[in-house]
Parts: structure tokens; C-alpha cells; sequence
């Protein structure tokens, strides 16, 4: 995907008017282009389909403390710009932008073009096909009742300039399919789904297991969990093996929110709140099992990037090493607070946005155990697998996560499947409580993050091992 230059000269013009501008000190504008498309599937039948394309410009302007934002949707002129900044930078007042003044960090203003690799470039026929045949995989098990399958393709270009010379084009496809299969056993409904895809095209959903295999596999899963029984209501500690896609969701809610530099400050607690490990870097947070990273390098993940809406080279973060908190995801600004480089992590959901600090690929490192070993040293426990709905507080301390389903581990084995399952701890104990992690790390697409006000809803990667802890398992009442 390619944008049109008109659109990138009007981003330069941005720039060039805005830094013009009595008491701006600092400029950069984001133009985007995307177009993409979604097919919803049920039961063999293309239910609809919808396409989609926009294109616009945000503008970030710094003035002494306080930043101004505006954006424009699909421009034409410049004078179309000029008004939009106009608009936001009204009420400067000389007197307001002389004191306490942001300062950001320093990075070294870089010239490049980027595209990720898409070897299967997608459309709406492509993905039509590989839903049908997924919704095939799933209908085709006798106890479902319903079947319901979206794939969808988003492809993107950014092209980030800013006052201090930056000048960053980059382009990338996502490509995602959501399914779910429903089945009912002696007059019992449940359902199992998966999400499937990441950046690049077609190649994402086909090569490897994939899609299909996925498919398959919740299909044959909702029925053994309709049929399932539950476990006790009343709380109970236990050792627990959590398989990579509940991992995603725990280290996403409890590992990741809580990295983010402004959360950590208790600048920016909109839909996800703060962080309970405030003033702890350098001090232990985990057992010696735990580490922690994000990495926006990493390919095929939906937070695969180089370069972050403030032109800031991307690279791996390390959080927590050996149990120990080491660092937070960082801004240009948050850095120059902390006296740490900022981490690439900027990122708006949109041109429409104002950036955040956001996780871009946020995971547990993987250890030296194979899930069986695991199993045989707890004798037994629970194996909880794959992510269902979180319950937070408001800074990340206290957690609970439902699981689509859970198998009890009997004598070091996997036993019988139960449905209805809560996961619950406070973080430290249970970050202490870790003995284990697998070497089958798995980064897992999550869709539909949400930070902000206005609330923005980014996709991102994330993911980890299965993972030996103590936890608190309950059924819901």
C-alpha cells in the first residue's frame, strides 16, 4: 500500500505552519492511510461483508506545558491544515508557555522507509474462503449448534515527520480471523473460541497449524466443555499451570498496564488504571522465574513496528529480569522524567489520537520446562487454559481472570475438563509464587486493547509459556 502524496505534503506543511507558530517549540504530524475489509460467517452463510477506508492527518504541537492536538479527515488543501491549527493553538498565551516547560528526551531524527513483509497479499475473496472452510471445520462436529467466523485484513501506511527532521514512512497489513463454536450437551450450552492472524498477509492464517487446524480444534473443544463439569464454588489455593494464550491475558492485564510509564505515575489511568509497583524499580516484584520484555521487533506479532508515532527507533525493553522490576515502556517525555531512553512505544490508535505510551509486544520469557515435567512435579493442581474475561483493580494489585475451560491434574496427569473457572491472586504473591516456565512461548494477537479518554482501542501482541504458579481457583456461582 502506497500513499498519496498530497497526503504527505500536507503532513510537511503541518509541520513547517505549526513550527512557524508563536510558542510552539516542537512539531510533528502523522499522516495515515488504510483500507481494509471484514467478512461475519455463521453457519455456512456469509452473513455480510463490509470494506472500509479513511485517511487523515493528526497534528502534535508542544507549547511550554501543555501539549495541543488536531487532526483532519481526508484533507485537501492547506488551508484545510492552516485552520485546524489555527483552532488548536488559539489560546496560547506567551506568559502560560514560558513556565514549566515539557522537556523530551532526546532521539536522533531519522530518515526511512519501512514496510513490513506481506508474501500473501489479502482480500475480501482470499479471506471469504479461508472463513468458509473454517466454519466448515466447525459445523461439521455433531454436537454444535452454531458456528461463527470473521475473518478480517487491515493494510496501513504511516508517514511520521516532525520539526526536528524526522521523516518516516512506514506500511504493514494485519490479517486476523475471530471464530467461536458453540455446542450443547444434555441440554447444557458452551462455547470455545479463538482469535488467529497477526501483521502480515494471508501467510499469517495458512502457514503452520493455522486457522484451519484452530478451527478444528474449538470444535472439538466445546462439546468436552458443554459436557463438563465445574468445579467446587468455594475458593481454594492451588498450584496451577496456565497454557501461553491465558498467559497472554494475565501478562497483558498484570504485567504489561502497569509498564506503562504515564500509568506508572498516575498520569493516565482512563479504562485501565495505574500501577501498583509505583517507586519499586531495581527492587524485587517476582521469583527468580519471572522475566518480562516487550518487543515491538518481533515478527508477525500485531505490535511489530520500527518506528513508534514519535519517530523513536524501536528495540526489546526489559521489564522485570530474574524478579526484579528493571524498567518501564517510556515516551520522549516520561524518559526525560525518569532519566531513561524512551522505549518506542508511543502509538495512537489513529490519526484522529494523540499518542500513548502502549505495549507493543509484551511477553514472559520462556524457561527450560516441558509441560509434562511441570505436571508431574505438581501431582495435583489445574491446568487452566486459554483466555477468557479479566476483572482488574484499578492498579493492577488484585486479579481475576476466567478461563474458557480448565482439566484437573490427577497424580502428575491431565484428568477430567471442568467448565466455569476463575483464576484469582493479588500480584505479588502470586508473581512470587512462579516455579516454572515452559519453552513453549507463544505470542498471542490481542485485538482490542483499550487505554485513554477518549478511550483508543489498539492491536498488540502478547503472550508467554505455560507457566507453574499458586493461585486461587474458583467456579462461578
Amino acid at each position: 500500500m502506497y500513499m498519496d502524496q498530497l497526503l504527505q505534503d500536507l503532513a510537511c506543511h503541518a509541520v513547517e505552519y505549526a513550527a512557524g507558530t508563536a510558542g510552539i517549540s516542537y512539531c510533528d504530524a502523522r499522516a495515515e492511510e488504510y483500507s481494509g475489509a471484514s467478512v461475519h460467517i455463521e453457519d455456512g452463510l456469509v452473513d455480510h461483508i463490509t470494506e472500509d477506508a479513511c485517511s487523515g492527518i493528526g497534528i502534535r504541537m508542544l507549547a511550554g506545558s501543555t501539549w495541543r492536538f488536531a487532526s483532519v479527515t481526508n484533507p485537501q488543501s492547506r488551508r484545510e491544515i492552516r485552520d485546524a491549527l489555527d483552532a488548536a493553538t488559539d489560546a496560547i498565551q506567551d506568559t502560560a508557555v514560558l513556565k514549566d516547560r515539557v522537556r523530551l528526551h532526546s532521539v536522533m531524527p531519522e530518515r526511512a522507509s519501512v514496510e513490513q513483509p506481506v508474501r500473501k497479499r489479502p482480500d475480501v475473496q482470499a479471506i471469504t474462503d479461508i472463513g468458509l472452510d473454517c466454519d466448515a471445520r466447525i459445523s461439521n462436529v455433531r454436537e454444535v449448534t452454531k458456528s461463527v467466523v470473521a475473518p478480517h485484513y487491515k493494510s496501513a501506511s504511516k508517514f511520521l515527520v516532525s520539526s526536528e527532521g524526522a521523516e518516516i514512512m512506514q506500511t504493514h497489513t494485519d490479517t486476523i480471523i475471530d471464530m467461536t463454536a458453540v455446542a450443547c450437551v444434555d441440554g447444557r450450552t458452551r462455547s470455545v473460541d479463538a482469535t488467529e492472524g497477526g501483521r502480515g498477509g494471508l501467510e499469517v492464517l495458512t502457514d503452520g497449524e493455522g486457522a484451519a487446524t484452530r478451527s478444528s480444534d474449538i470444535a472439538q473443544k466445546a462439546p468436552l466443555v458443554a459436557a463438563a463439569g465445574s468445579v467446587d464454588t468455594v475458593a481454594g489455593t492451588a498450584e496451577v499451570i496456565m497454557n501461553p494464550d491465558f498467559v497472554a491475558l494475565l501478562t497483558h492485564e498484570i504485567l504489561g498496564h502497569p509498564s506503562e510509564a504515564d500509568r506508572v505515575m498516575g498520569r493516565e489511568m482512563a479504562w485501565a488504571g495505574g500501577a501498583w509497583w509505583r517507586n519499586m524499580l531495581g527492587k524485587r516484584i517476582g521469583s527468580d522465574a519471572l522475566g518480562v520484555a516487550d518487543d515491538p521487533t518481533r515478527p508477525r506479532s500485531l505490535g511489530r513496528y520500527d518506528f513508534d508515532d514519535e519517530g523513536t527507533r524501536t528495540r526489546k525493553t526489559i521489564l522485570v529480569r530474574d524478579g526484579i522490576l528493571e524498567g518501564h515502556m517510556q515516551s520522549r517525555e516520561t524518559g526525560e522524567l525518569f532519566d531513561a531512553a524512551p522505549t518506542g512505544n508511543m502509538r495512537a490508535a489513529g490519526f484522529e489520537f494523540m499518542p500513548l505510551i502502549r505495549m507493543a509486544c509484551t511477553y514472559i520469557e520462556p524457561g527450560d520446562w516441558g509441560t509434562e515435567e511441570m505436571m508431574r512435579d505438581v501431582g495435583d493442581g489445574y491446568l487452566i487454559c486459554d483466555m477468557k474475561v479479566p476483572s482488574i483493580d484499578m492498579n493492577r494489585y488484585n486479579w481475576s481472570i476466567s478461563c474458557q475451560y480448565a482439566q484437573r491434574i490427577r497424580n502428575g496427569r491431565p484428568a477430567e475438563i471442568i467448565r466455569d473457572v476463575i483464576v484469582s491472586g493479588t500480584a505479588p504473591e502470586f508473581f512470587s509464587s512462579i516455579t516454572a516456565c515452559g519453552r513453549d512461548l507463544a505470542i498471542r494477537p490481542i485485538t482490542n486493547c483499550g487505554k485513554g479518554d477518549p478511550m483508543q482501542s489498539l492491536a498488540m501482541g502478547n503472550g508467554g509459556p505455560s507457566v507453574r504458579a499458586t493461585a486461587t481457583v474458583s467456579g462461578v456461582v
